[in-house]
């Protein structure tokens, strides 16, 4: 027996996947941590990026993407950071700066894409999501939060499990009084796998692991249906990933900066995204045009794709037949004069 063709699909999701240091906020997401706690910022991602080389001096590899989030806990042991704790990193969060336009933009680009499934007939949303090496507790304490579906980045322990826990009848409930271990670490090779948890909705319905295998027709969000906007080389992974597949790359600069634009026009040059421009996301500028472009041909896209797969597997219904009117040529008439001379 042939195994049965796919109904057609209902309804359609696309994605907006974020970067977030440098694409939703102009620097870095941590400023806000370095001053509430006194601590000297430069000199942090300084030590920081020393770190892997002096570390593999002794033989222990390290990665230059997260290394920072143990510097981190060091400041915490060492008493410069003192008490941080989730909940303050959230609390922090709401003193990031977020580039123009943010966070309207969000809600605005999901009402956008809302009408224009209505326009062409085809049942469509938008989600938003945020990959990012910063830290999670942080982006959640953003005012861009709300209008984020699912926010992946780096997290912190504040009182781990000890040892035979298991074999205890009752565990101490202590208050947590400082973040002390990494729970989650994200660097850009690891956005990817991510990528595939909204592509095939594991992130949705925990029953879908990410390493399952999902025909594309199953595949919650494909991933022609997205856009990936981060602000660099860092990102080649995703935007590779996406290329690949037929979604779409973005690149984004400050743009007060000449060494970030150079940046983004050779990833342009050598085929690694689709088009950059400034991280602004106020309604006139060239980023949102560029993205609400790109949505337009994704939902142009899908309503032919479903007029297609109407015509091809909804046969019409057998219609009466009827007489020719047209009387036939009177005797003797030439037919040749029809087709020119």
């Amino acid at each position: 027996m042939q195994p049965q063709e796919p109904a057609l699909r209902g309804s359609h999701v696309l994605a907006c996947v974020w970067d977030f240091d440098k694409t939703l906020c102009p620097g870095y997401m941590q400023t806000p941590l370095f001053k509430a706690f006194g601590v000297d910022e430069e000199l942090f991602w300084k030590e920081t990026n020393q770190l892997p080389a002096l570390y593999a001096r002794k033989g222990i590899r390290t990665s230059k993407d997260s290394v920072y989030l143990n510097h981190l806990l060091s400041y915490v042991k060492s008493g410069a950071m003192k008490g941080l704790t989730n909940r303050r990193l959230r609390e922090l969060g709401a003193e990031i700066e977020l580039c123009p336009g943010l966070p309207a933009f969000f809600p605005a680009l999901k009402d956008f894409v809302r009408d224009l499934g209505r326009k062409h007939n085809v049942e469509v949303a938008l989600e938003h999501y945020v990959i990012s090496t910063g830290l999670a507790e942080m982006i959640r304490g953003t005012a861009l939060a709300p209008h984020v579906d699912g926010i992946y980045g780096c997290e912190f322990l504040e009182a781990p499990l000890p040892p035979h826990f298991t074999r205890q009848d009752e565990l101490t409930l202590e208050l947590p009084t400082e973040i002390t271990q990494v729970a989650a670490m994200v660097d850009n090779t690891i956005k990817t796998r991510f990528l595939f948890e909204i592509n095939k909705g594991s992130n949705k319905n925990p029953e879908i692991d990410v390493n399952s295998v999902v025909r594309a027709e199953d595949r919650r969000v494909p991933f022609e249906n997205m856009i990936y906007v981060a602000d660099g080389p860092s990102d080649v992974p995703v935007f590779s990933l996406l290329r690949k597949n037929g979604g779409k790359a973005f690149a984004v600069y400050v743009p007060e900066s000449e060494a970030e634009f150079a940046q983004n026009d050779a990833l342009l040059q050598a085929g690694r995204v689709h088009g950059y421009g400034p991280c602004d996301y106020a309604a006139a500028s060239f980023t949102p045009k560029w993205i609400r472009h790109a949505l337009v041909g994704m939902v142009e896209r899908l309503a032919q794709e479903r007029q297609r797969s109407v015509a091809a597997r909804v046969t019409r219904p057998p219609r009466h037949l009827h007489a020719d009117p047209t009387p036939p040529p009177e005797a003797g008439t030439q037919q040749g004069h029809l087709f020119g001379d």
